[in-house]
C-alpha cells in the first residue's frame, strides 16, 4: 500500500536533522592536515585501544547475551518480564551513571571490587575496565536483536526437529541458531557499533590513560579542548566508521525482508 504523500514532509525533516550535522562535521574538516592528525601516536593508539576493546566486548555480548535472549523468547518462568526490563535499563541509562554503577561494584571499594583487590586482582582503570564498561551499554543490543528473530521464528521446524529425537542442543544448534543467523549477526554488529562510540560509562569507570584506556572518544573529548581540527577529524573516523556498520547491517536486513 503506497503511504500518504504528506509523509514526505515531516520525514524530510526527520533526514535533514540528521544528515546536516554530518555535513557540517565533514566540510569543517581540514584536508591538508587530515593525514597527520590521524597517524598521530594518540590517535593510532586510540583507534587500535577502541576497535581491540570494542572486538572483545561484542565477544562477550555473544557468549553471554545469546543465551539469555534465547531464554527471554522462549523461556517462560516468573520474573521474566523485570529481568527483560532490567536487562535493557542500559540503553536509557545515562552513561556515566553506567559508569558509576561499574565503579561500585568493580572499584577497589566496591561489591565486589574489595574482594577481587584482595585476591590481586584490579578490574578498575585498566583496559578490563574499558570492556566491561563497553558490554554494560552493548549488550542490550544484541540481546534485542537476537530474542526479536527467535521470536519471530516459526517453532513448529524446531518442533519437527524435536519429533525425529532431536535433543535440546542438536535442535539448538542445528535448527535454531541457522535460522536466527541474520537476527545474531545485526545484534553483534550493533553491539560493535554501540561499544566502539562508548565515551560515559568508560571515562568513569576506566579513565583516560593513553594506550591503555583512552579510546578513540575519549581522545576526541581530550583534543576538542586544545587541538579543535584534531577533533573534528577524528570525529570523522567514527562517523566513517558507524556508517559503514550500520549500513551494512541495515542493506543485509532490507535484502532478508524483500
Amino acid at each position: 500500500m503506497r503511504p500518504p504523500g504528506w509523509l514526505w514532509v515531516p520525514a524530510a525533516g526527520a533526514v535533514l536533522v540528521v544528515v546536516v550535522p554530518l555535513l557540517g562535521l565533514l566540510t569543517s574538516v581540514d584536508a591538508g592536515r587530515l593525514w597527520p592528525l590521524l597517524t598521530s601516536d594518540a590517535s593510532v593508539d586510540a583507534l587500535l585501544l577502541s576497535l581491540r576493546t570494542a572486538l572483545a566486548a561484542t565477544v562477550l555480548c555473544l557468549l553471554l547475551g545469546a543465551p539469555l535472549a534465547i531464554l527471554l523468547a522462549r523461556g517462560r518462568w516468573p520474573g521474566q518480564s523485570v529481568l527483560r526490563a532490567l536487562v535493557l535499563v542500559p540503553l536509557v541509562l545515562p552513561p556515566v551513571v553506567g559508569g558509576l554503577a561499574l565503579l561500585t561494584t568493580f572499584g577497589r571499594r566496591g561489591l565486589i571490587g574489595e574482594h577481587l583487590v584482595a585476591a590481586g586482582i584490579t578490574i578498575s582503570y585498566t583496559t578490563t575496565a574499558v570492556v566491561l564498561a563497553q558490554t554494560f551499554v552493548a549488550l542490550p543490543f544484541l540481546v534485542l536483536s537476537l530474542e526479536g528473530a527467535v521470536r519471530g521464528l516459526d517453532p513448529r521446524q524446531e518442533e519437527a526437529a524435536a519429533t525425529l529425537g532431536a535433543s535440546p542442543w542438536r535442535r539448538l544448534t542445528r535448527v535454531t541458531l541457522p535460522l536466527v543467523g541474520p537476527g545474531l549477526l545485526s545484534g553483534s554488529v550493533l553491539a560493535f557499533a554501540r561499544a566502539l562510540g562508548e565515551f560515559g560509562a568508560t571515562l568513569t569507570f576506566a579513565g583516560s590513560a593513553q594506550g591503555r584506556t583512552r579510546t578513540l572518544p575519549l581522545e576526541i573529548y581530550l583534543q576538542r579542548e586544545t587541538d579543535q581540527d584534531a577533533a573534528i577529524a577524528l570525529s570523522l573516523v567514527l562517523v566513517v566508521l558507524a556508517t559503514v556498520i550500520v549500513g551494512a547491517v541495515y542493506a543485509r536486513t532490507t535484502k532478508g525482508a524483500r
